[in-house]
């Protein structure tokens, strides 16, 4: 089983809660604005702690990535060799998110554009968001 879903605090919670909804949810400070990855309780800009999460296009470009042929964890070893993306979200003021690129991944350059999917893996509890090159989505999330 791949571990995911929700940090012991909760603090991440509506990132997991987007995901089974088919969205894809990034915080925001209410405040100024300001788009924040990873999850936190205070804007690091104003100062502020009025926090939403907001929906956002599942869109974005390669910022970079790297090929994995080793099998680190267990749960990733059917999986080598996987391409892991660092993925940059235009929509939500350049916010970067890892993940893993679906598909054959053997032409992904720094710049490709991307569409990530929601997979529901029969064997976790939660759904992951996965990335494909744009040239090869179907039914990416808008």
């Amino acid at each position: 089983m791949i571990p995911c879903g929700p940090a012991a605090d909760g603090l991440d919670a509506p990132y997991w809660d987007g995901l089974r909804s088919g969205e894809l949810r990034i915080q925001r400070c209410a405040g100024c604005r300001t788009w924040l990855w990873g999850p936190r309780r205070m804007c690091p800009e104003c100062h502020g702690f009025e926090l939403v999460w907001e929906g956002v296009p599942a869109t974005g470009t390669v910022y970079s990535w790297c090929r994995t042929h080793h099998p680190y964890m267990a749960e990733f070893a059917e999986l080598t060799p996987y391409v892991t993306v660092v993925v940059e979200l235009p929509h939500a003021g350049g916010v970067r998110l890892l993940g893993l690129l679906t598909g054959e991944g053997r032409d992904v350059r720094i710049g490709d554009r991307l569409a990530g999917h929601v997979e529901r893996p029969a064997d976790a509890a939660w759904p992951l968001l996965r990335w494909r090159l744009a040239s090869r989505t179907e039914g990416a999330l808008a």
